[in-house]
């Protein structure tokens, strides 16, 4: 595996490339981690370039406002890691005088770090036999050992068989090895098995099995909920915005003024129940549309003109339509922007 990286290793911006006497920067290892967390590599590295070029180590990320982090991190999904990004930030800066810890335990104890990401630095940054198993590996695995039970019941026996290979010797280029490998060879479809170092030893290709594994439980329907959003509009044009709660879904980002989000059908009394104010809101025509990772959503859009003398929501500011972009608005929230700027 080792030889096989040494000669087809992804050239990617947190890393040194192989080598059994260079590591990289912690930080860079920790950014990438969080960042590629059920996000592509092709979208995290533009990402990557612009968080290490505003913020280059550990202390200046955390002396970073949160509302800058989180509006850097729009685009990236799971606003949550941004926010424990920050946190962690903030820990590693206090705590450890800016050094990350070296072990899998205390790596795990900063926010924001789970037992995955926890292995990838320790064995990637400190070169500890940690056992790395990503989506990527855990395919690898499940082929190379033949595993036929379905995820994610399988995937304690598969971190098991992982961690039977681990090495002493260079873990983090190994634990990389293994990751590439999934991503450009044992790929979920159509795996090039014939390109493979592992094939000679692969009880999935033997068997002619590879694309059949893993094999997965059958996902569940995701629920739709419904809900409002207010799009009020002052004289000047400008748009109210306010700031979510800083725990729950979308913590801490702004959003257009919205109600509870339900499943099922709504009633419309919900909509006056549910506004920052009272005023004479009218629905737009149509609703949009988002899907989350376990619900979906569709929201209706109500608007009005305000003459002066309204209340402001709690934690509202007013804002040009043009200058919408210098908040840091989820995608559904700019999709609803749209939808209301079209519309209204």
């Amino acid at each position: 595996m080792l030889d096989w990286y040494d000669a087809h290793a992804r050239l990617l911006p947190w890393r040194l490339g192989p080598s059994p006497r260079r590591r990289p920067d912690p930080y860079r290892v920790w950014l990438s981690e969080i960042m590629l967390q059920q996000t592509t590599v092709a979208t995290v590295i533009p990402y990557f370039a612009a968080f290490t070029k505003r913020w280059p180590d550990v202390g200046a990320l955390a002396h970073a406002r949160l509302d800058d982090v989180l509006h850097a991190w729009q685009g990236l999904g799971y606003y949550a890691r941004a926010r424990n990004l920050h946190q962690c930030a903030k820990t590693v800066s206090a705590e450890g005088a800016g050094n990350f810890p070296e072990t899998t335990e205390e790596l795990e104890a900063l926010p924001g770090i789970g037992p995955y990401t926890a292995a990838a630095i320790a064995a990637i940054a400190f070169d500890r036999p940690a056992t790395v198993v990503d989506g990527n590996v855990e395919r690898v695995i499940a082929r190379l050992f033949g595993v036929t039970e379905t995820l994610p019941a399988a995937r304690e026996r598969i971190r098991s068989l992982a961690a039977e290979l681990t090495p002493h010797v260079r873990p983090g280029d190994y634990a990389q090895g293994l990751m590439d490998l999934g991503a450009g060879v044992c790929r979920p479809r159509k795996p090039a098995c014939g390109s493979c170092p592992l094939s000679a030893s692969c009880i999935a290709f033997k068997k002619g099995l590879a694309e059949e594994l893993p094999r997965r439980a059958a996902k569940p329907v995701r629920p739709t909920r419904r809900g409002f959003a207010y799009w009020a509009v002052r004289p000047d044009g400008a748009v109210m915005l306010r700031k979510r709660p800083a725990k729950g879904l979308l913590g801490g980002m702004m959003e257009v003024p919205s109600g509870v989000w339900r499943e099922g059908e709504i009633a419309p009394a919900t909509a006056d129940a549910d506004a920052p104010f009272a005023a004479d809101w009218r629905p737009l025509p149509g609703t949009v549309g988002h899907v989350f990772t376990h619900f979906r959503l569709e929201v209706t859009v109500l608007a009005a003109r305000l003459e002066g003398g309204h209340g402001m929501a709690d934690g509202a500011v007013w804002c040009p339509p043009e200058r919408l972009g210098d908040h840091a608005l989820p995608t559904v929230m700019k999709k609803i922007a749209a939808h209301a700027l079209a519309k209204f």
